[in-house]
Formats: structure tokens, C-alpha cells, sequence
């Protein structure tokens, strides 16, 4: 009997998304700075480039400016990386502490 309760108080019901549009665009929430933007066109021109005919400095001056960038807008994007091993050991912890 109380199984029978409990099943009927937990049946999902249909739902139906808004006809409404969100008044926050979806664009908004990834800006991007002028900066990182300028970076970004940069590196693609970059890739753009006929490196065939650059000389071996060249081409090393390139990968520096390549590489600084990468860090650079790396840096800029503030995003929080983690590991698998460290993401192991905090579901190892969350399991044995609760």
C-alpha cells in the first residue's frame, strides 16, 4: 500500500517549454575582449601564413609569438582547470566522507 503511494506521488508530469523568448541572448554570456579578439585574428593569420618560405628564425619567432598568445589568452579566459587524477581523489573523498 505504501509502495502504491509512493509511486503515484513521484509520477512526472508533462511539461511544456515557454513560447517566450529569454531576454538574455545566449551570445552574451561568452564576450569576448577586444583584446582576446585581436589575439584569436592574429593567431589565424598566423596559420594563414605561407611558412615555406620563412627562414628557420623566422619560423622560430613565429612559434614564440604563437605559444605567448596561447598563454595569453589562456590566462584571460579565467576558466578553472582540473585534472584526473586530482577529479579522482575528490570523488574518492566525497564517497569516503559521506
Amino acid at each position: 500500500m505504501m509502495t502504491a503511494i509512493a509511486l503515484f506521488a513521484f509520477v512526472p508530469t508533462p511539461m511544456q517549454a515557454g513560447t517566450a523568448p529569454s531576454s538574455v541572448p545566449m551570445d552574451s554570456t561568452k564576450t569576448e575582449s577586444a583584446e582576446a579578439k585581436a589575439l584569436t585574428l592574429r593567431l589565424e593569420e598566423i596559420n594563414a601564413m605561407d611558412k615555406s618560405k620563412l627562414t628557420t628564425p623566422e619560423k622560430r619567432q613565429l612559434r614564440k609569438e604563437v605559444r605567448s598568445i596561447k598563454k595569453s589568452v589562456a590566462a584571460d579566459s579565467g576558466g578553472v582547470y582540473i585534472s584526473v587524477g586530482a577529479l579522482l581523489i575528490v570523488i574518492i573523498l566525497l564517497i569516503l566522507l559521506l
